[in-house]
Parts: C-alpha cells; sequence; structure tokens
C-alpha cells in the first residue's frame, strides 16, 4: 500500500473515531491582537493535516480569522467534553465537525446554538439532507463534508461491474463478501430497506426492522468477513481473498489509481451517503466568526477544493459546483444515495445492538 492510501486509510478511520494532535496555523501579530480568531474541532490524522494545509490558510487569507484547530478524541469523547465544558461556559472549540448521531445526542441536551442561515450566503445551495435542524426548526448544523461507502469488487474475479446491491445476495458470491461489522457505522439495514422494501420507512418500526434483519440475514452464508478493520478488508479486496464487498469510495479509488485491480460501483439504488456537520456550541462566543467560518466553507470553490485535496464528497447541489464530471464522480454521485436513518441509532442503539449480534453476526 502506499504513503498515500495509508494517510486515507487512517484519516477515514478517524472520521468515526478522530483522533490527533492540535495546532494553531500562525498568523501575523496585527491580526492576532484583533483577536479574531476561531478555535475549530475536526478530524485527526490526514484529514486535520489537508485541513491545515490546504483549507483553514484560504479561510484566514479571506478573512483575517485565526484558525486554531483542535483534533478531535476518539468516538463520542468530543461530545462528552463539549457538553461538561458548556455546563461551566466554556467551549474548547467554537465549532466542530460532528457526526449525525452525535448532532442528535447534543440536540438532546441544547449544547448546538442556533445557526442564522440567512448569515450564510450559500444556504440555499446545501442539500437539504446536510441542514440539521432542532423538532422546533432551528438549525443546529449546517453540512461540513460528506462521504459515500459503495459496492467495491476485484476487477479479476468480477470483470463486470455489478448494478445493485442486490447482487450481493446471488449465491455465486457464497463466501465472498466483505462487510463492516457494526449496525451502526454498516447501514446495511437501509441498504437492505431500500433495496428490497421501497425506503427506509420500513424502519420506522420494530417489527418492520426485524423484517429486514430476516432478508439481511440470508446474505450470511456469502459473507466471508465482517471486519472492522478497514486495512485488513482492503488487503483481501486488493489480492482477490476477499473480492467483493462495501468500502469507502474515495479509497477505493486511490488504489485503483494506484493499478490495483478494483472498483467501486453506485449501485442502482445509492450508494451510502454519510455525513458530518459544522455545529456551534452554545458556550462560544464567536458567533460571527462561526457564521462567517460556515459561509466560507459552502461557497462552491471552497468544495471543490476540500473535494479534491481531502477527498470528501461537497454538501451542495450538483448544479452550483464547479467541477468537472470527473473531478465529480471521483468522490460522489448523481444517483438518489442511501441516507442513513441516524434517528435509529439514538433512539434505538441498545436494542438494534442486541438483535444485530443475534440475527447477524452472532
Amino acid at each position: 500500500m502506499t504513503d498515500k492510501m495509508n494517510f486515507t486509510i487512517s484519516r477515514r478511520s478517524v472520521l468515526a473515531a478522530g483522533l490527533a494532535c492540535a495546532s494553531t496555523l500562525a498568523m501575523p501579530a496585527v491580526l492576532r491582537a484583533q483577536d479574531r480568531s476561531l478555535k475549530v474541532g475536526v478530524y485527526g490524522g490526514y484529514f486535520k493535516d489537508s485541513f491545515d494545509k490546504h483549507v483553514f490558510p484560504e479561510f484566514t487569507s479571506a478573512t483575517g480569522i485565526v484558525v486554531e484547530s483542535i483534533a478531535e478524541p476518539t468516538g463520542e469523547a468530543w461530545l462528552v467534553q463539549l457538553e461538561q465544558a458548556a455546563r461551566a461556559g466554556a467551549a474548547p472549540a467554537d465549532l466542530s465537525m460532528m457526526s449525525q448521531v452525535a448532532m442528535l445526542k447534543g440536540q438532546s441536551t441544547d449544547l448546538w446554538a442556533p445557526l442564522d442561515l440567512s448569515k450564510i450566503a450559500n444556504a440555499d445551495k446545501v442539500l437539504p439532507q446536510f441542514i440539521n435542524s432542532y423538532a422546533d426548526g432551528r438549525v443546529a448544523g449546517v453540512g461540513a463534508v460528506a462521504w459515500y461507502i459503495t459496492l467495491v469488487s476485484n476487477t479479476e474475479s468480477y470483470p463486470d461491474a455489478p448494478d445493485s446491491w442486490a447482487f450481493m445476495w446471488d449465491p455465486v458470491n457464497a463466501d465472498k463478501l466483505g462487510l463492516l461489522a457494526l449496525v451502526s457505522n454498516s447501514f446495511l439495514l437501509e441498504v437492505t430497506a431500500k433495496t428490497f422494501f421501497g425506503g427506509t420507512e420500513i424502519l420506522d418500526t420494530e417489527e418492520g426492522i426485524l423484517k429486514v434483519m430476516e432478508k439481511l440475514a440470508e446474505l450470511k452464508p456469502n459473507v466471508r468477513l465482517w471486519y472492522r478493520d478497514e486495512a485488513q478488508f482492503e488487503q483481501a479486496l486488493k489480492s482477490g481473498e476477499i473480492p467483493m464487498g462495501q468500502y469507502y469510495h474515495d479509497v477505493t479509488g486511490l488504489a485503483a489509481a494506484d493499478g490495483f485491480p478494483v472498483r467501486s460501483t453506485f449501485p442502482k439504488e445509492g450508494g451510502i451517503l454519510d455525513s458530518g456537520c459544522w455545529a456551534l456550541s452554545r458556550a462560544s462566543d464567536k458567533n460571527d466568526e462561526a457564521h462567517e467560518f460556515i459561509s466560507y466553507m459552502t461557497q462552491p470553490s471552497m468544495q471543490k477544493l476540500m473535494s479534491l485535496k481531502v477527498g470528501t464528497a461537497p454538501t451542495l447541489k450538483r448544479d452550483t459546483l464547479d467541477m468537472t464530471d470527473a473531478e465529480f464522480a471521483s468522490v460522489s454521485s448523481d444517483i438518489d444515495p442511501v441516507i442513513p436513518r441516524y434517528d435509529l441509532y439514538t433512539s434505538k442503539s441498545d436494542w438494534l445492538n442486541q438483535k444485530w449480534t443475534e440475527l447477524i453476526v452472532g
């Protein structure tokens, strides 16, 4: 595996559980004296390094606002830190890039300061699924970045690309699949619901969820590996040992560009679209700077820059982006995506994990 691939795997791992060190972007003393600054929490490793190198300097150059980037710690530890600090009236970061599940949990304690979309110049260009709102309509977060999980295959084992997630259930794939091991990060419930039940509405009830799990359980004879170690599956995919499964579109594209016989396919039901939001701590006193930051980051030019330099999918409508078809296809797709049902992983977390273990991976 190349260094570039290793960096991307590291970045992907911390998209689920951030991990690295904090750093501050240096600016002239005159700007520091004006105290126009903003602490921004982002996922660690390659991801944070890329933001520090390519993204934050553009914002600082345009606005004079100094960015102090803070690496978010593992899992939901950052959410806990933000909540504890907010109760004490402090903010370890003003803005943070938060997962959708963390956004919902933060809403339950009113952690996020409401955002004013009228102060975000490109708010109307943001895809609706990337505007995160409280039940009463207040805006809690605005989409920062997105990424896709797709149907991947070894081209030597599968000369023809599959066109549907349903192909994973085909008996010809016995003992050939690698799938993510957790109910809360594989989003296979949503994939199964959209592929076989017409959409994710069936997941609204426990009875419906069990029906979907029964269908998903039919897939078990085809699964060689339920993986948590992404590098393990990536190596097995490249070698053909495990020639098909679900994986990250951008990482697979990098492997293909390096000459490995792998492809990423957006099935007709869509790739799984996961994402993170910019959210402002209620304890922050940087409301104006935060709105200026989000407004800048939602510009089409910055969304393009992040796609090309960080490998994330844009959160803006396709017709607002100045990206070639090839640039867009390298990180995203026009096919209607599978949208995770994040609400399930907050409201039914324990029950889902129990049934997932009993019926799927046990």
